[in-house]
């Protein structure tokens, strides 16, 4: 809440500045202090967060979900939000649903940073379109990487794993301990961080793995059209080596589909892995 200065018989009180409601207006404020985790995590979620989905709908969203967890829950609000201590744990439950939206933004880089290594090799590095993801400039292979993880993620259920992760959240860190003392119960600390950066290092090895077979075929293309050029010099080794990368890589991508879809279902699940990790499970 926000309160005042007021003089009352020569020395100064906190008055509580309320709208009057009693009861009801004590619970609007502690739905919208719910709303800051779950909000904070969806505007880091790949999909959720994703520039091309209007504000209004995360807005209703996040309430939606704050309502949820309301009823489910015994979070309570900080007395005085508008106070130190309410600041505080405003920013603590920033952190919390952050570091869970982001767990998911790490899964979903590994294999835009295998579509980064296959579109150089295939020579498409220059194919690139906005991402409706976050609005930047991403390769075609990138995009059609995205669309299929994304499917699999909804079709696998992740996304409502993560949310039961959202609302499993307020009892593993409860509202204003978030940022408590090192080592004390329910304060997001070093352990939570170890864990983001050890998902973050798989997140490299995960991209490798994805872009290591058509890498490969590219690779033999390429030693392929390097010799063909050595011992018939009037070949022209751009008109040649560029298509033959393409239609290699093409053909590549079709033979590699399966592995690349069961490589981004094991992916899903140690998102969620991952994110449960972050709450202690």
């Amino acid at each position: 809440m926000c309160w005042s200065p007021s003089r009352i018989s020569g020395r100064a009180d906190k008055v509580p500045i309320t709208f009057g409601f009693g009861p009801p207006e004590a619970e609007f404020w502690r739905w919208a202090f719910l709303m800051t985790r779950i909000g904070a995590a969806l505007f880091a979620a790949p999909f959720f967060g994703a520039t091309m989905v209007p504000p209004q709908i995360r807005v209703i969203a996040t309430a939606a979900l704050a309502a949820l967890v309301a009823n489910w829950t015994h979070a309570p609000a900080p007395v005085h939000l508008l106070s130190l201590a309410g600041m505080v744990a405003v920013l603590g439950e920033i952190v919390v649903g952050l570091a869970l939206g982001f767990v998911l933004q790490i899964a979903f880089a590994a294999p835009q940073i295998g579509a980064e290594i296959i579109s150089g090799g295939m020579g498409m590095g220059l194919a690139a379109t906005v991402d409706p993801q976050n609005g930047a400039r991403s390769p075609v292979i990138g995009q059609y990487f995205g669309v299929v993880l994304t499917l699999v993620f909804l079709s696998t259920g992740g996304h409502l794993q993560w949310i039961a992760l959202i609302v499993k959240s307020y009892a593993v860190f409860p509202p204003g301990a978030v940022l408590g003392a090192a080592g004390q119960a329910g304060s997001f600390g070093v352990a939570q961080i170890h864990t983001l950066l050890g998902f973050a290092t798989a997140m490299f090895a995960t991209a490798v793995t994805i872009a290591l077979p058509v890498s490969l075929v590219l690779m033999l293309v390429q030693v392929l059209t390097g010799v063909l050029s050595r011992s018939a010099p009037a070949l022209n080794l751009f008109s040649l080596g560029l298509p033959a990368g393409i239609v290699a890589g093409i053909a590549a991508l079709i033979s590699a589909a399966p592995m690349m879809t069961d490589r981004m279902v094991t992916l899903s699940a140690d998102a969620i892995d991952a994110a449960s990790r972050l709450l202690g499970g």
